[in-house]
């Protein structure tokens, strides 16, 4: 019971993302360097602590800094996405991050993607397109936010191949710092950075030590310590709850700016409720291939 509610207080840090993306007032890229920054340094000092080996070949290497970059680019774009609509736009749609990942997934592993698999993209796709309908004034947001669930759903993928044969925490730490170094690059060749160390206030200070602190080094440590302890399957189904609880903090924090037209929760819903299914078609599946082997 202690690990069930513990793993719901990290789903519910995952969707408290969004509501510290909107408080805080950096533009995106910004967010995002600071964040990686001080993630990279948190999680630093937790591989120190446990003693972890750190070294990886070349080759390794070059692999996690590429997935790091692909980190860095969709937290832009998540951010993004917010800034431009809001919270509720941002995380109804990117939880089509289950759709990408349904197709990506096959590609990598090498596998025939499952027709449950392509049922349940076709009945997302509906809850995307009802979305749109009755938020088009956020055109801007939920095509950012579409991006973003695709790159999330690339990075769950890589990242996955990575951490089967390398601890997951070194493996999150070069990625993290990986994606502080793509946009230092970027910043320091376009010379586009918009606000300085010295110029953060003292309220975005605190709001950015949450986010990296709490929201990402913290939550990524707790979720491994859960994977131990729980089951995948758990894992899956309640991390679906991410869009839910974003969506209703948002609402009781935000209050008005959050509250949109009827049609977009019902759009919503089709998608959450799909997504929420997805879990257990996986063990279906799951079971079925079981069965099939030859005893």
């Amino acid at each position: 019971m202690k690990d069930h509610l513990h793993l719901h207080f990290i789903v519910l840090i995952y969707g408290f993302t969004g509501i510290l993306g909107k408080i805080i007032t950096l533009p995106s890229a910004d967010l995002v360097f600071y964040r990686m920054l001080l993630a990279a340094i948190g999680m630093f000092a937790f591989v120190l602590w446990k003693k972890k080996e750190m070294r990886l070949s070349g080759k390794v290497l070059a692999k996690v800094f590429g997935v790091g970059v692909i980190v860095a680019v969709h937290w832009i774009t998540f951010f993004g996405a917010i800034k431009a609509s809001n919270v509720s736009v941002a995380l109804g749609c990117m939880a089509s991050t289950t759709l990408f990942t349904s197709f990506l997934e096959p590609l990598f592993d090498k596998v025939r993607i499952a027709v449950s698999e392509v049922v349940l993209g076709l009945v997302i796709i509906v809850g995307l397109y009802v979305i749109t309908q009755f938020a088009f004034d956020y055109w801007e947001g939920i095509v950012l936010a579409l991006i973003s669930a695709f790159l999330a759903a690339l990075f769950g993928v890589m990242n996955k191949q990575l951490v089967r044969k390398h601890d997951a925490s070194v493996v999150s730490m070069y990625e993290m710092i990986a994606g502080f170094v793509f946009i230092a690059l970027y910043f320091t060749f376009t010379q586009s950075i918009s606000v300085l160390p010295s110029e953060i206030s003292a309220m975005d200070g605190i709001y950015l030590l949450i986010l990296a602190l709490g929201c990402t080094t913290y939550a990524f440590i707790a979720m491994n310590y859960l994977l131990e302890r729980l089951s995948a399957y758990t894992l899956a189904l309640v991390i679906n709850m991410e869009p839910v609880y974003a969506i209703i903090l948002a609402y009781w924090i935000f209050g008005d700016s959050e509250r949109m037209h009827i049609g977009f929760y019902v759009g919503a819903l089709i998608i959450i409720a799909s997504i929420a299914v997805y879990p257990f078609l996986m063990n279906g599946n799951k079971n079925m291939n079981q069965n099939e082997k030859p005893t």
